[in-house]
């Protein structure tokens, strides 16, 4: 078998394996979040940060939802990186937005964070600051799920089927499951532009 057709078999399993079920219960909490006038924020960093900008959009544009993601503002963040420290730069961007009850927080990462190992510890710090303020927890996370599995409200994780391609398709699920968040009926409130043109 070509790696290609292994790395697409392998993709076709963890769409098969996906819990379902988790995905329409973030749809759930984010048509809720949206209903109570709140904000979503988005955390990631590396691949899943270009993540976070992109949902940002589909979020905001599609589903009408306040949506915000620390990782646009490189000025902010570089600033605090180089001032404070990076694992500090989500959980002081959450105090400074006055994120309440009212927000909830969607974590993109490979491993949830761990802040025993030092990997994503600024999603770790930004989750503490999120539960302590009260905020829902949302995540869509690789391996065992890290922090995020351990205090998220609601997590999808994404399958380990093969240890050598745990990345690439944590990274990839990220972006499946948030556009079928946007496109879901309970949330999407406008077509995207090619799906509006199919029908003219």
């Amino acid at each position: 078998m070509s790696y290609a057709s292994a790395y697409f078999k392998q993709a076709a399993e963890i769409a098969a394996a996906i819990d379902q079920g988790a995905v329409e219960r973030i749809a759930s909490g984010l048509a809720e979040l949206r209903e109570r006038g709140g904000r979503l924020f988005i955390l990631g960093v590396g691949g899943s940060a270009a993540n976070c900008s992109h949902a940002v959009n589909d979020f905001r544009k599609l589903c009408g939802i306040e949506t915000y993601t620390p990782v646009d503002n490189v000025s902010e963040l570089t600033a605090r990186t180089n001032d404070d420290g990076w694992d500090t730069v989500f959980a002081a961007w959450l105090r400074t937005s006055r994120a309440n009850e009212k927000d909830a927080v969607l974590v993109f990462s490979v491993g949830g964070g761990d802040a025993e190992r030092n990997v994503s510890a600024n999603i770790v710090r930004g989750l503490e600051e999120a539960k302590a303020r009260r905020l829902k927890v949302y995540g869509v996370v690789g391996r065992d799920g890290g922090y995020t599995k351990k205090v998220g409200d609601e997590v999808v994780i994404v399958p380990t089927i093969d240890p050598k391609t745990v990345t690439p398709h944590t990274e990839a699920f990220q972006a499946v499951v948030w556009h079928c968040l946007v496109s879901h009926p309970s949330l999407a409130i406008q077509e995207a532009k090619w799906e509006g043109l199919a029908r003219k």
